[in-house]
């Protein structure tokens, strides 16, 4: 839970480094949260045809910035440009490559967007 709160703290940070710990901790609670704000929006009656609604939508756009935030770092991270992100705009490949980028361990010691936290922690 401390990764995913660090991301909501570095709201909208895309410089620096962020580790793998980190980026995957964030998307595991965060699928956590947003399966609960469905569940939420089914029991209170918000959710639409598609199973989803208003509570789903706000916690969507609180949390975009820093989810795609923590994503640029994980790039810095393997020593990429956070615009490589817009790989995702390839179907299908750009997807597995994005993911192969995400899973990849940091590169080791300095590179052009700071200090490895591995080494920091």
């Amino acid at each position: 839970m401390e990764w995913y709160l660090k991301v909501l703290k570095q709201y909208g940070d895309f410089s620096g480094r962020a580790r793998r710990k980190e980026y995957w901790m964030y998307v595991l609670f965060n699928a956590i949260f947003a399966f609960i704000a469905m569940m939420l929006d089914n029991i209170l009656g918000t959710a639409g045809p598609a199973g989803y609604g208003i509570i789903y939508g706000i916690y969507v756009l609180a949390v975009f910035i820093p989810g795609l935030a923590v994503a640029v770092r994980r790039l810095h991270d393997v020593g990429k440009s956070g615009w490589m992100f817009l790989i995702l705009l390839i179907p299908l490949i750009g997807v597995i490559w994005l993911t192969v980028l995400l899973v990849t361990d940091s590169n080791p010691g300095d590179n052009e967007y700071g200090s490895n936290p591995k080494e920091i922690a």
